[in-house]
């Protein structure tokens, strides 16, 4: 998660053509190989164009749908208007409202990163955890971490040990979207209804996303500060996954994996393998939290300043 205001900041690369003439062996090969990588390329199969400032998508297999906060607003801002809305998976067409602050006892103000867990869904949401059921959208708890001075809590993720655990970036915005940092950069594990700081400190650079790598028995951040995803094991030191652009936001751990992470430096989505990152997806303005349809393959990106989701086909 991150300001509007960023994008005016963020430049645009332009790539430079070569003057040299080729051959026409040369020109079959580029023209090959220009076709293979857009074959190859991953496919947007639908759009979902009726949010309000969304923030994180997070997939359930269970009931093959969609979650997708909207933040509508300032997302420092208690202004109880946050909702989370569902899209059919099978379909990606308009969203249907599902929780809504405000309505059937729910209190939802900036809603950002999402987790499930059996039928709850976790939602950030600035200073508090809360926790819904996923069918009925029902609230459940909400686990308040203002004695903590939590400043933004961002992104939620289920750990190996089935607990809850949410990033705190740190950072606050102004009525006018400008950017700063009173907070403690951290990560809060959540065991039933208590919270405890599991990490803290410069080291974590602001984490925005976080993710659960189980076939390394791991969490992957994806920090908002500097060039670094990180690897995070409780109890132990962050260590280096690998380099980009920088200003990341969602992450997502594939099968095969494969680390997919959004950058709103370059709006693009990026893949991660064998220490290597290289853009996968480009032109989405605003990428936040990413989401990933394990059955179709299908990533999830919400274009923050949009209002709207993009929905991609890996190949």
């Amino acid at each position: 998660m991150t300001r509007t205001t960023l994008l005016g900041a963020l430049a645009l690369g332009v790539v430079a053509c070569t003057t040299k003439e080729n051959t026409p062996a040369q020109d079959t090969t580029h023209r090959d190989t220009a076709a293979a990588q857009a074959a190859a390329a991953p496919q947007q199969v639908g759009e979902t164009s009726d949010l309000k400032t969304p923030e994180s998508v997070r997939y359930d297999a269970d009931l093959d749908v969609f979650f997708i906060s909207n933040v509508d607003g300032n997302p420092v801002q208690k202004d109880g208007n946050g909702a989370i809305r569902k899209v059919r998976a099978d379909s990606l067409g308009a969203s249907t409202a599902f929780i809504e602050g405000g309505k059937n006892g729910v209190t939802l103000n900036a809603p950002k990163g999402m987790a499930i867990k059996g039928d709850t869904l976790w939602v950030a949401d600035i200073d508090a955890v809360r926790a819904f059921n996923k069918r009925t959208g029902a609230p459940i708890a909400s686990i308040d971490l203002r004695p903590f001075k939590a400043t933004f809590l961002n992104d939620i993720a289920i750990g190996g040990d089935g607990d809850v655990y949410v990033t705190d970036t740190g950072i606050s915005f102004d009525a006018k979207g400008q950017i700063s940092h009173p907070g403690v950069n951290r990560i809060f594990k959540i065991v039933g209804k208590t919270a405890t700081e599991a990490a803290k400190g410069d080291s974590i650079a602001n984490p925005n996303g976080i993710t659960w790598d189980a076939a390394n028995n791991r969490f992957l951040i994806a920090t908002f500060a500097g060039n670094d995803v990180l690897a995070w094991t409780p109890g132990g030191a962050p260590t280096h996954v690998a380099a980009g652009p920088g200003q990341y936001d969602g992450i997502e751990v594939l099968g095969d994996g494969r680390i997919l992470v959004s950058s709103w430096a370059d709006s693009s989505v990026h893949v991660i393998q064998n220490g290597k990152m290289t853009k996968l997806i480009t032109g989405v303005p605003a990428p936040a939290d990413i989401g990933f349809d394990t059955k179709r393959n299908v990533v999830a990106v919400p274009e923050f300043t949009e209002n709207k989701a993009v929905f991609f086909k890996l190949q």
